[in-house]
């Protein structure tokens, strides 16, 4: 496995500003599985008062949201999303951001890196953060 080093990363200065300007959090790769790190981080953010959506291939709810397939089917704003799925993941989230239009920080979650997907995500006017953990990030705080 290769790994790759972030090239593309927010300034962590402006991380206090992405937290108090998202409201509503997209989580693709959201598990249902309490011992989860990605159940762990939207329960943590879900108690700080963000709305958390959950993207996971099944179920119907995760922590009393309703679970959507994919970000395309939301139907309502999205601020940020925070990745909890492979790196390679992020080139087809990208595809979803940009046809949605609304999301205003793409945030891929500690170990996960794409410079490329991040690159296209910037050029598309997002903030990106890439191998850092929303939850580690935010108690900082």
């Amino acid at each position: 496995m290769e790994c790759e080093f972030p090239t593309i990363n927010s300034d962590p200065s402006k991380f206090e500003e992405i937290f108090e300007s998202v409201k509503t959090i997209a989580i693709p790769g959201l598990s249902p599985k309490e011992e989860k790190d990605s159940h762990k981080v939207a329960k943590y953010l879900q108690s700080q008062g963000y709305k958390i959506v959950p993207i996971y291939p099944k179920g119907d709810e995760i922590l009393g949201e309703k679970v959507y397939r994919s970000l395309s089917e939301i139907p309502f704003s999205v601020d940020m999303v925070d990745m909890f799925r492979k790196a390679e993941v992020a080139d087809f989230i990208v595809d979803e951001i940009e046809q949605r239009g609304d999301v205003k920080v793409l945030w891929l979650q500690k170990g996960i890196v794409n410079n490329k997907a991040a690159k296209r995500a910037e050029d598309l006017g997002l903030i990106v953060v890439q191998n850092r953990c929303t939850m580690v990030e935010h108690r900082a705080l």
